[in-house]
């Protein structure tokens, strides 16, 4: 399927396309528990017009080992046939959340080759700063018949992890905050010890974006890929506390042209339940 407008769309540009015909907005809001935030009940109180709830918490494989698993093939055909989304069906997706959670929702879709997706920039804060029109309430979907959607691509097991330790194939860059990467103690957010996979490099998700929230400009992002010590022409696999940050970081190299990047879905929940799986501490 061809897509026809940016990855990226700008809030102006939502404004003038929202509610054509074909174009659907979807809040991907999604919190860390410690917000104490409800995103179902802050998008019923306040979401931009027409947009439906994706709902991301509940998009995940429950029938998957891994903690909080991207939805298999036929789970995402479901959830996009319940929301309405067909195969000519432009979405943009926005979040609200600390974590960048659209990021998360852009590349469950793209790994089962749904491409005709794009992010706003900025997000619903960015929409509200500019006095764009909110509404309230719940917008409804109309649902269609489910689409065959292929396989996942661009997700990296556990086991696979485990042989690039010795291969080296992929670079490994981990989203979280260097102090959970590098640090000793408890992770503050999953719990379990800090740390990382050993040789992973390290670029907190939160180093792509400006100061409102807008992903930086190629040229910056290439610079922070770079300054954190990774070769754009190799391959490269994220990571993070539970693979929803390191999409941020595969939305941003998918901005820069690099579309081969995967993810270590499991991340480093995963990695540090496993007692037999190689961890590095402290300083790199």
């Amino acid at each position: 399927m061809s897509n026809p407008f940016s990855s990226l769309v700008s809030t102006a540009w939502l404004a003038e396309h929202l509610g054509e015909p074909d174009l659907l907005v979807l809040d991907a809001s999604r919190h860390l528990p410690a917000a104490g935030r409800d995103p179902l009940s802050e998008y019923t109180a306040a979401h931009i017009p027409g947009a439906l709830f994706l709902d991301l918490a509940s998009l995940t494989d429950p029938t998957s080992p891994v903690p909080a698993a991207l939805p298999n093939a036929a789970q995402l055909a479901h959830r996009l046939a319940t929301l309405g989304i067909g195969p000519t069906t432009l979405i943009i997706i926005y979040d609200d959340s600390d974590v960048k959670t659209s990021a998360r929702a852009w590349f469950a879709l793209r790994a089962h080759r749904v491409d005709n997706v794009a992010i706003l920039d900025g997000g619903l804060a960015k929409w509200r700063a500019e006095g764009l029109p909110l509404e309230s309430g719940m917008a409804e979907a109309v649902p269609t018949t489910p689409v065959q959607l292929a396989p996942a691509k661009g997700v990296r097991s556990k086991a696979e992890m485990l042989a690039n330790i010795e291969s080296k194939a992929e670079q490994v860059l981990d989203a979280r905050g260097a102090d959970r990467v590098f640090g000793s103690g408890i992770d503050p957010v999953h719990g379990g010890q800090n740390g990382r996979i050993p040789g992973a490099l390290n670029l907190p998700f939160g180093q792509v974006f400006n100061p409102d929230s807008t992903f930086k400009s190629p040229a910056d992002l290439r610079a922070a890929f770079e300054g954190a010590g990774i070769d754009l022409s190799r391959p490269i696999v994220t990571s993070c506390g539970s693979g929803v940050t390191a999409s941020v970081l595969l939305f941003a190299l998918h901005l820069i042209g690099v579309d081969d990047a995967a993810l270590y879905d499991g991340s480093w929940q995963e990695w540090e339940a496993d007692p037999s799986t190689p961890k590095a501490q402290g300083p790199a």
